[in-house]
Formats: structure tokens, C-alpha cells, sequence
């Protein structure tokens, strides 16, 4: 059980390092995730073929699977981009905004009831979201762009949850990095003559970088989680999740010094944010002690 928690805690934390590395590396972002998602593919194609976990699927599910790919690359292309206009920090408290959107479309989606806590919650983290757009006009871009990544953000894993039910975790995450990727590279001309940039093949240390990415913040979090699911309740492995946007602010205060040029609205706003995700995990504890409690009677 130890051991399923630390492997847990380091795909979080692996996570949370991505913002690091977006601003890290010097590609704009439709660069970087073009890279990702092609070394992560192939890297997915080989380890799970050499595994045996790559099942035989229809084209009708590939497909799917692919706009699910697409909606993923674009959520990393928003969020990179929402780190070159703002920074980490900026970033990732957008992306806590995620459960506000998840809470808003699943239902729709998924046809099923509106849990009004979640949404009520959800409010009160935009509302951080707003105090620091609102007062740190430098930002503004950014937290624009980094919203529109929370949005696209809440929408994959509502599909995955579907996908799931039928077909393995490996077979699922490999056709979307290879869809994501085909997509992209088609769009990827159009977007550059928008965002122009001048490299497009990375240097040495960029390519290390993105290797990194790749390997450590994709697949490799991507296997420890999976392991740490075997064990672990997927409650545990979701409330754990939770933190992926501390760990990463956290990281770029001490790696970028970025709490040094982030006003006291900033933190005002992220405190908010903070105090609704305390108050979550508390809710999602007592919920879960309650089912254990039933379930134990």
C-alpha cells in the first residue's frame, strides 16, 4: 500500500512538473506538444506492443478515440501558450478551474444530474480566477487562454471514462497520443502562419527536454498511476490528483522565483481557490467514509 502511494504522489508530482518544462523549453507551444505527442506515441506504440497490452479495436472507436486526441492536443497547446502570455503559475491556477467545467458539462454530457456542490465550488474558484484577472491586468492573455485549456481539459476524461468501460487504459491513451498527433500535424501549418516562429527543430537541450516531457511527465506518470490504481481506490488516485496544480505552483516559486513578480492578488485569488479545494477533499472524505460505513453494515 506504501508503495502505491509514493508511486501515486510521483505521477502527480510528475504532473505538476509539465509547467516547469513549458516554460523551460523555447519552442512556441504548438511545437512543443507536436513533439510531445510524437515521441510519446511511438514510445507508447513499442513499450505496450512489446507488453501486450494493445488490443484490436474497431475503426468506428478509433475514430472517436482520435477527436478525444485532438480535444487532449489542444488542451496542452492552450496550456503552454497560457504559460509563454502569463506564467506557471498563472497557468496552473486556470487549470484548477477545471472542476468547475467537469461539474458543468458532465451532466450534459452524460445525461445525468447536476451536483450542485461541485458547481458551487467550481463558482468560487473562478471567482479567484477573477480577482487576479481583474487586478493583474499583465496577465489577462494568459488567464484567458489558460480558462480555454481548463474548458478542453474537462472534457477527455468524461469521454475516457466512457471508453474505458470496453477497452484497456494502454490501447486507449496510444491511439489518442497517434490521433492527436496526425491532427495536429494537419493543423499545425495553419496555426504557424498564425504564430509564426522561427525554429522548428529543437536544439540539443530542447530535445532533451522534450524527452522528458515525453517519457517522465507522459508515460512513465501515466504507468505509475495505472500501477497506484491497482491498489489504491480510484477516489484516492482522484482526490490525490488535486494537488497537481500545488505541486506545480510550488515548483515554479522555488525553480523561477515566480512569487517575486506575482502581486498580492494573485495570492489573494489563489488563496480562494485554495480554501474551495480544501473544502472539497474535506466533502469527498466524509462522502467516502459514509459509503465505507454503509458498506461495512
Amino acid at each position: 500500500m506504501k508503495k502505491a502511494f509514493l508511486q501515486l504522489h510521483i505521477a502527480v508530482f510528475l504532473a505538476g512538473f509539465t509547467g516547469i518544462l513549458g516554460r523551460l523549453i523555447t519552442l512556441n507551444e504548438g511545437m512543443i506538444v507536436w513533439y510531445r505527442l510524437l515521441f510519446t506515441a511511438v514510445t507508447m506504440w513499442i513499450l505496450f506492443w512489446l507488453m501486450k497490452k494493445m488490443q484490436s479495436i474497431p475503426l468506428t472507436d478509433i475514430l472517436k478515440i482520435t477527436a478525444v486526441g485532438v480535444i487532449a492536443a489542444m488542451h496542452w497547446v492552450t496550456f503552454y501558450g497560457s504559460i509563454k502570455y502569463a506564467n506557471v503559475s498563472v497557468a496552473l491556477v486556470c487549470f484548477s478551474a477545471i472542476s468547475f467545467f467537469t461539474a458543468l458539462f458532465e451532466p450534459l454530457i452524460l445525461k445525468k444530474r447536476i451536483n450542485w456542490l461541485e458547481l458551487l465550488l467550481g463558482l468560487v474558484t473562478l471567482s479567484g480566477i477573477y480577482i487576479i484577472f481583474h487586478f493583474d491586468t499583465q496577465f489577462k492573455t494568459g488567464i484567458i487562454i489558460g480558462l480555454i485549456s481548463a474548458v478542453l481539459a474537462s472534457l477527455f476524461p468524461i469521454y475516457n471514462r466512457e471508453f474505458l468501460k470496453r477497452i484497456n487504459v494502454e490501447t486507449m491513451l496510444t491511439w489518442q497520443q497517434t490521433g492527436g498527433f496526425l491532427v495536429l500535424s494537419a493543423l499545425l501549418p495553419f496555426y504557424l502562419q498564425r504564430f509564426p516562429t522561427e525554429t522548428f527543430i529543437p536544439d540539443l537541450e530542447n530535445a532533451g527536454w522534450l524527452l522528458v516531457l515525453s517519457w517522465f511527465c507522459s508515460v512513465i506518470a501515466f504507468q505509475l498511476s495505472a500501477n497506484a490504481l491497482k491498489r489504491l481506490s480510484a477516489f484516492t488516485v482522484n482526490l490525490t490528483y488535486n494537488l497537481e496544480p500545488v505541486y506545480g505552483i510550488l515548483l515554479a516559486f522555488a525553480v523561477y522565483n515566480e512569487n517575486e513578480y506575482l502581486s498580492k492578488w494573485f495570492f489573494i485569488g489563489f488563496g480562494i481557490i485554495a480554501a474551495a479545494l480544501i473544502t472539497h477533499i474535506n466533502i469527498l472524505i466524509r462522502v467516502e467514509r459514509k459509503l465505507t460505513h454503509h458498506a461495512a453494515d
